[in-house]
């Protein structure tokens, strides 16, 4: 086969665009590039400035180019017989027709290959398949992108990968690819079938390092294999030993494998603090800034802890990213640098693992709702298969439609056919339980450790001693888990999964199932499921009136960005009901008497299928149902709950965002205090919980999170230990803090004319000073928007991009990586941007912030615990609304200096933490910058100095 990778660049997206450059890369039978083919070519029109922005093709680049006629007539013997590849392939393939059009060829009619397609099914772990990015993962030479020559020769690079890739997939993964493709007529399907012809011509298929079983290619093996660590040794390997020596031997050990490694004062103070409260069975509260080495600080004690005393060490993170970074560079280097032999398990939610069971029914009965998509995604985890020895969905990238296809592929306890499923010993859940059951230290996060605490402590293995890491998120995560939060689409999945229409949904399956069963009472059944169909669409119908109702009588929040959650938000008081609640309930009734009989037939059928019937394929349906009218069992409960609005303790609201109206609509209850059930469900339980993260304290005093997490007593009865860790940075030299002490200020969530001029002149002034490089943080999306646009065309004549959260489109980490990868650029962000984002290096060298970090007053959670204080005769406004404020603003000051090496400079835009009365709490809780005021005109100088002054 001969492949011709085609790439043009354009004035535009749309077809009445034209071709400016042309790059052919022309891979020959033996897998060599043969030949690049590049030109420019002449348009008619003029470039537009983003085109050239984006490209760097310049009018003097193409202005004595050959014009289209004459690219075409050298272009057009290259493509004959060959198949046509591209990244993204249809945008160049529209051009190249109409150009083959125009210059009067007859059309490309050969075969059409995306790289795209290539990248998503081979290497389904990538984090994104953006050209830029994929060229650096493989290190293929990409100098020029968005230029043709370099974009084709890139593309033809990446391509020639993905097909050595494909030459070492088993045999039974191809296989199963064409199998898959072959349903639809497609360029894909054609290329997946001669792939495995040629395959199958091969004498000596290999089979190395991969699991055979029920006709998939895994890389897991059985779990039940998994021995315990140190089972094979006799005595404990730290008997006699004490910490101080155990530590003597991992830190010789680690200079010999870092060459560059150093102690670090802060994180020895850390390993001292965490040991000691293990030994005298206490609780501690430790702040641990950026650079303390944190994570070694607690993992290397609960190593030694739960290895000397054999019992486990439980930690837990607030995020998912926190647990992958453990598990991906914490653990592997602590496996090289301790003395013996030890086990730390990832332990996560159940949805994050893939149900096997499931998975193969689902491929086998090409159960797919929307099969372009879905056939993509099944393609791609059938590859995964191979590579995967967790299951975890974190490492997949699944594009925005793979969530859906993963809902019905994921692990579920009510769904769980436990040892008699035939993948048992396979399960990717079970392993992960038995790895943490054998484990000596188990991580897993915030979110899970709250459900094992709903569950009973069914999920989790028994744990005494807890270190809790990103800990002042814990009181947020607890409300939402000892609370209840419920989403529109939570009942409608459960709904359609039950049955979408008569050919769709587990319902129908088990129907037709039954239709070929020959059991005596198949009819009987049959016509058990075609009564239930009409009750289905008649609770959905209902809770889609109810999700309208409710959406309707939320008002609109000014500061938030269009589409956020919370853009819509409204709390309901149990003592005065919204008008016409009494409707409202009606509908929620008659929601829960519908719900009621569906159950009630459901699972009587089901305990009479369970009964009658031993057959796997209809046990493992049977069980999937039961699971569903299960869950739909939750759900009408947690609706009347809710509906009833009859707990003071409890803060009720509804939140929604503009783009999908009623189909946004989530429900909350949350208890207004948490911090009794903290202490009744860890403190007082627990030996001792540790709890650390770079901002927990207020003014140098923890007193603040004491209150909120319930460790009052604990600290009454000298049960908690306090550590305030000082900072490793130098950050007198290498942090300035300045002041515009004359700048406008600002009533409510909106600014100005004059105050927003003023706020774009200085940002610009500024960001020309430190070459962009520049994080803006904002606590309201209103404001962001008044920003953009017109600080976006003051500096897009000095070269600088702007890039606004909101505004392009991207996540919180695309919009990070463009910031990180283009030299001088701006990023606008608010709420996600003010913790969690790293931009280590020269990328970010100044930070401002525009307002102090208050969260609006009138959100449900703040103002029912202000509410709470006022009856208690305290002051709201400083026991909650700044705490909160300065935790806030310390994790946005955080984003700075993420090394020894950083230098910036932070830019506070807001007077009142000079002129209030409580602005002292805001500095005296920073880590020690240089802080300057000054009037606004002097500050750009300042900078300047102060950047060049090394």
């Amino acid at each position: 086969m001969k492949y011709a990778v085609l790439d043009f660049e354009t004035t535009g997206n749309q077809s009445s665009d034209e071709i400016i450059q042309v790059g052919l890369a022309i891979i020959d039978h033996d897998r060599t590039i043969s030949q690049v083919y590049s030109s420019y070519v002449k348009p008619s029109v003029p470039i537009p400035p983003f085109i050239t922005g984006l490209t760097g093709i310049t009018e003097e680049d193409v202005l004595n180019a050959p014009l289209l006629d004459e690219v075409m007539m050298e272009m057009v013997p290259l493509l004959d017989d060959v198949v046509l590849v591209g990244h993204n392939v249809a945008f160049d393939f529209n051009f190249l027709q109409s150009a083959l059009d125009r210059t009067g060829y007859l059309p490309f009619t050969g075969r059409i290959l995306d790289t795209m397609d290539f990248l998503k099914i081979m290497f389904p772990s990538l984090t994104s398949y953006q050209l830029g990015f994929v060229s650096g993962e493989f290190e293929v030479a990409h100098d020029r992108p968005h230029q043709a020559d370099s974009d084709a020769l890139a593309t033809a690079l990446i391509f020639i990968k993905s097909l050595e890739e494909i030459d070492d997939l088993p045999l039974l993964a191809l296989q199963r690819l064409s199998d898959l493709f072959s349903g639809e007529d497609s360029d894909l399907g054609w290329f997946f079938d001669a792939a495995l012809q040629d395959r199958e011509k091969e004498t000596d298929p290999s089979t190395d390092g991969y699991t055979y079983y029920r006709q998939f290619a895994l890389r897991t093996e059985d779990w039940i294999d998994i021995k315990p660590p140190r089972s094979e040794e006799m005595d404990n390997p730290l008997e006699g030993k004490t910490f101080e020596q155990f530590m003597d031997e991992v830190r010789t050990n680690l200079k010999n494998k870092l060459p560059m490694y150093e102690e670090r004062e802060a994180q020895n103070m850390m390993l001292g603090d965490v040991m000691k409260a293990f030994d005298e069975d206490k609780h501690l509260l430790i702040e641990a800034g950026t650079g303390t080495g944190k994570s070694l600080g607690y993992l290397l004690p609960a190593i030694y802890h739960s290895v000397k005393s054999e019992e486990k060490v439980m930690v837990s993170t607030h995020t998912i990213n926190l647990q992958e970074q453990l598990r991906e560079r914490d653990i592997p280097l602590l496996t090289e640098v301790v003395p013996f032999s030890f086990r730390a398990a990832i332990f996560k939610g159940r949805g994050h693992y893939l149900c096997l069971r499931k998975f193969e029914h689902k491929i086998n009965k090409r159960d797919f709702v929307t099969p372009k998509e879905e056939v993509m995604t099944a393609a791609q985890m059938i590859v995964w298969l191979t590579q995967t020895e967790t299951g975890d969905d974190e490492e997949l990238n699944q594009g925005n439609r793979g969530a859906d296809f993963w809902e019905t592929v994921a692990s579920e306890s009510d769904s769980c056919l436990g040892r008699s499923c035939p993948w048992f010993r396979k399960c990717f859940y079970h392993k992960a339980k038995h790895e943490a059951g054998v484990a000596d230290v188990v991580i897993t996060n915030h979110s899970k450790l709250f459900t094992d605490v709903k569950a009973g402590h069914q999920l989790l293995p028994s744990y005494e001693r807890l270190v809790i890491d990103e800990a002042h998120h814990l009181e947020d995560v607890a409300g939402k888990h000892l609370g209840m939060n419920m989403k529109y689409f939570t009942v409608i999945h459960t709904l359609t999964r039950l049955f979408k229409d008569s050919r769709t949904g587990q319902l129908p399956n088990l129907r037709a199932q039954l239709q070929t069963s020959g059991s005596e009472k198949a009819s009987e059944w049959m016509s058990v499921i075609d009564n239930l169909y009409p009750e289905i669409l008649e609770i959905k119908e209902n809770w889609d009136r109810l999700s309208d109702q409710l959406f309707g009588l939320m008002p609109e929040r000014s500061d938030a960005a269009p589409g956020d959650p919370g853009q819509f938000v409204l709390r309901l008081l149990p003592h005065k009901k919204p008008k016409n609640w009494d409707d409202l309930s009606e509908i929620e009734n008659q929601i829960y008497m519908t719900m009621g009989t569906v159950i009630r037939k459901g699972e009587r059928m089901m305990n009479e299928l369970k009964d009658d019937d031993d057959n796997y394929s209809s046990e493992s349906l049977v069980t999937d149902i039961s699971g569903l009218f299960k869950d739909l069992g939750a759900e009408r409960d947690s609706i009347r709950s809710f509906m009833k609005l009859d707990n003071e303790e409890t803060v009720y609201w509804l939140e929604g965002n503009g783009h999908y109206r009623s189909r946004s609509l989530q429900i909350y209850a949350v208890p207004v205090e948490v911090s009794e059930q903290l202490k009744a469900l860890f403190f007082d339980k627990k030996k001792s919980v540790i709890m650390t993260s770079a901002t927990l304290s207020v003014d140098k005093s923890f007193q603040y999170m004491i209150e909120q997490l319930g460790l009052t007593e604990a600290s009454e009865q000298n049960q908690l230990l306090t550590s305030l860790l000082p900072s490793p940075f130098k950050y007198r030299e290498q942090a300035l803090l300045v002041i515009p002490r004359d700048f406008p200020s600002v009533k409510g969530s909106v600014g100005d004319d004059h105050f927003v001029n003023t706020l774009v002149q200085s940002l610009a002034d500024s960001a020309v000073a430190t070459q962009g490089r520049m994080l803006v943080l904002f606590t309201s999306y209103r404001m962001l928007r008044q920003v953009y646009d017109p600080l976006k065309e003051v500096l897009s004549a000095q070269g600088i991009t702007v890039i606004g959260q909101g505004v392009d489109s991207g996540n919180r980490t695309k919009l990070t990586r463009r910031f990180q990868g283009q030299q001088a650029s701006v990023l606008l962000g608010t709420s996600s941007f003010w913790e969690g984002v790293d931009i280590p290096g020269e990328a970010l060298t100044s930070l401002a912030i525009v307002r102090l970090p208050f969260q609006p007053p009138n959100h449900p959670l703040v103002e029912a615990k202000s509410e709470r204080l006022q009856q208690q005769k305290k002051n709201p406004f400083m026991k909650l609304s700044v705490p909160q404020a300065v935790i806030r603003f310390k994790q946005g000051f955080g984003r700075l200096v993420r090394s020894s090496q950083d230098r910036g400079i932070v830019i506070v835009y807001d007077t009142r933490i000079l002129e209030s009365y409580y602005g002292k709490y805001f500095l005296y809780s920073l880590p020690g910058p240089k802080m300057e005021h000054m009037p606004t005109n002097q500050m750009v100088p300042r900078i300047s100095e102060w950047l060049n002054h090394r």
